[in-house]
């Protein structure tokens, strides 16, 4: 399985209710396209052989007799081949009828899983024709002479002889509507991917219900959810159906039907089970429920296993299923976005208040650079104060130009102060600086470290005794990101009294500062608004080397350790999902493929992509020093490097074996080309 990958498909082809024959040779349609896009299960509708809606039909001994007919003609059709299909039928069995779910391997119908909750309300009947399965346990059924010895019930998963990520169950329609459902007991038992067969009419408002629904189960479940729903081609006597169909992947719906869709339409996903694995074992209450909730009863579950064979699949441009975002810190969607950044700005905002009451400070200290960061600083402080109803010109702004400070920073420092209303306070650092320079014996000529760090070392001492002089707070303004490749002066920027921006990575600093200046802009505060646009359009840098011939800063931290969108990208897959160095280049190969530089031509080739990748794990390695004695800061989203909370590392762990991976990839791409 490439990369922990699983491709998946639903499909609602067209029927006609009652035509076994002309079903199940639609069903072979879709397989068949299936295989051509390399599908490894495919799932089908609840009684998709017959038709849901054939109503007293189903005690016709001549439907069920064309509905084994027609399973077979797809065992048939299933033969050679390296799918999984699961598709509707009714079965009888012991004096009942069961609405069952037969899934296909090989040409062998490997179980037939039944139904367990059968809806007899509002528009529903089915208790008329189908008897609800309530026994645990597995028996086994022949249908006919060439289908003997089939396993019956719904306590089974079907697992990938090599592969322990793969592992199936089923339900069908109404039980995951229930409170208890059966695919909670399967996936406690390990089932990763849910199959349910399903047949769910359409009125007004049941879609987004059911969207709501398959997300959420598969977010409790940590698990793969594969909803295959009955199309428009159902009787209409009483209902309509809409063939909506949806593959969700741990409260993420991956891709999702219109409906009404064509009937030869397939659904694919790429599923990243690597995914299911690592939040799993994260969340480590999954592990405890499975232990202390499944009975001495519900533990007799029968395993069928399966070889699929190593996916063929290249992933190439037009060949993989699953979007990833080259900026996963950033919500999507214009209004989801905006109720994100909102949410994010009032965490930093409530945190910081709640620390203002709590040592009931009169002011707040925050070094003002006219960069980004210190900028979302001040914004977030300012609104801190109105929490707290305290006068905004208690936060005192101080910026300090020395060697590296530009006009056009300096002067967005000053307008930035005086549109928030704080109070602006301007302190030279040359002077002091050069006098620490002459006592350490330092050349001022000479633009190394020592020269950089001794400035950041200055703002702060500035800083924090301003702070104790006014009865205040230092805010820090550093980011997720800095903190992540160590890209902060120990002790200097490094260091302050509440850091507000510590869980915010530099990407999503950038859309908070655009969501203020659109908030401004709403408010008519234009020239604020103008203020921080271009905060936004200036180059990110620490201002402590000299600015070139032009008055322009010289100095652009991405040149230095890289573009933030891309550690940013890596920072992501690190931490949240746990990923190897090869799974992660893999993913920043898709999530960066259409980026562009200025000439048209790709911004980041695999070259660059790798050099970026093993100096990410080189300073992310190196830097943990820096890290365990960071100042508090509230966790505001999924990752977070506090050692107080989220992350915890030793400061001198090897990084070796994930360089080492990252070699191994070099040494490939050179053969490569």
């Amino acid at each position: 399985m490439k990369y922990g990958y699983f491709r998946t498909a639903c499909a609602s082809p067209e029927l006609i209710v009652a035509d076994c024959n002309f079903n199940s040779e639609k069903i072979i349609d879709s397989i068949n396209k299936a295989k051509e896009k390399k599908v490894q299960l495919i799932v089908f509708p609840e009684l998709c052989v017959t038709g849901y809606t054939c109503g007293d039909l189903f005690l016709q001994k001549s439907l069920l007799k064309g509905a084994v007919d027609g399973l077979k003609k797809i065992c048939n059709a299933l033969r050679d081949s390296e799918i999984l299909a699961a598709v509707g039928l009714p079965v009888r069995k012991d004096g009942a009828l069961y609405n069952c779910a037969a899934f296909i391997f090989q040409g062998e119908v490997l179980a037939l899983i039944p139904k367990t909750n059968i809806p007899n309300y509002s528009e529903f009947y089915e208790r008329r024709w189908f008897t609800p399965f309530k026994d645990s346990g597995i028996s086994f059924i022949n249908l006919d002479e060439d289908l003997q010895n089939i396993p019956f019930g719904t306590d089974i998963l079907i697992e990938d002889e090599k592969n322990q990520l793969i592992k199936i169950a089923c339900e069908i329609c109404e039980d995951v509507w229930v409170p208890l459902s059966p695919s909670t007991r399967h996936s406690l038992k390990g089932a990763s991917i849910i199959a349910n067969l399903s047949a769910g009419n359409e009125v007004a408002g049941k879609s987004e219900y059911r969207r709501s629904l398959v997300k959420m189960q598969s977010a409790k479940n940590v698990c793969a959810y594969i909803y295959a729903s009955a199309g428009q081609s159902e009787s209409t006597t009483d209902m309509i159906f809409s063939g909506h169909n949806l593959i969700a992947l741990n409260g993420t719906i991956k891709n999702e039907s219109r409906l009404f869709h064509q009937s030869s339409e397939l659904l694919i996903a790429d599923l990243d089970l690597e995914k299911l694995e690592q939040d799993r074992v994260r969340t480590v209450t999954f592990a405890e429920c499975a232990q202390n909730n499944l009975s001495e009863k519900e533990n007799n579950y029968l395993s069928l296993f399966v070889d699929f064979q190593e996916n063929e699949n290249d992933f190439s441009e037009n060949d993989f299923y699953d979007f990833i975002t080259p900026h996963p810190f950033v919500p999507s969607g214009e209004l989801e976005q905006k109720e994100r950044l909102l949410s994010i700005i009032e965490m930093q905002s409530e945190g910081l208040a709640k620390r203002l009451r709590h040592i009931h400070a009169k002011s707040a200290v925050i070094g003002l650079s006219g960069g980004l960061d210190s900028t979302l600083a001040l914004l977030v402080t300012a609104r801190a104060f109105d929490k707290c109803s305290l006068d905004r010109k208690n936060i005192f702004a101080i910026t300090m130009p020395c060697f590296g400070t530009t006009d056009r920073t300096y002067r967005n420092a000053c307008l930035l102060a005086e549109k928030t209303n704080s109070t602006l306070k301007e302190i030279d650092l040359k002077k002091s600086v050069m006098q620490h320079f002459e006592d350490i014996g330092q050349n001022p000529e000479v633009h190394d470290v020592t020269y950089e760090n001794g400035q950041a070392r200055s703002r702060t001492l500035i800083l924090m005794d301003y702070a104790n002089k006014t009865g205040g707070i230092v805010i820090g303004t550093g980011d997720l990101s800095e903190l992540a490749l160590g890209w902060c002066t120990y002790n200097g920027d490094h260091m302050s009294m509440y850091g507000v921006n510590s869980s915010i990575p530099k990407t999503l600093v950038r859309y908070l500062v655009s969501y203020f200046a659109e908030e401004e802009r709403s408010k008519g505060n234009n020239e604020l608004c103008e203020v921080l646009q271009d905060i936004l359009a200036t180059p990110v840098s620490p201002e402590l080397i000299p600015p070139d011939s032009d008055g322009k800063i010289s100095q652009k931290t991405e040149e230095i350790v890289g573009p933030y969108e891309l550690h940013d990208f890596f920072l992501y897959y690190v931490l949240r999902w746990g990923f190897s160095p090869e799974k992660i280049f893999f993913l920043a190969q898709k999530a960066f493929a259409e980026k562009k530089d200025s000439n048209g031509n790709s911004a980041y080739t695999n070259e660059v992509l790798l050099k970026w990748l093993k100096n990410f794990y080189r300073r992310f390695f190196s830097q943990q020093f820096k890290r365990n004695c960071m100042p508090d800061g509230a966790k505001v989203g999924t990752v977070n490097l506090s050692p107080r909370g989220d992350w915890r590392m030793p400061s001198d762990a090897s990084c070796q074996m994930w360089m080492k991976e990252i070699q191994d990839l070099e040494k490939i791409l050179g053969k490569e080309n």
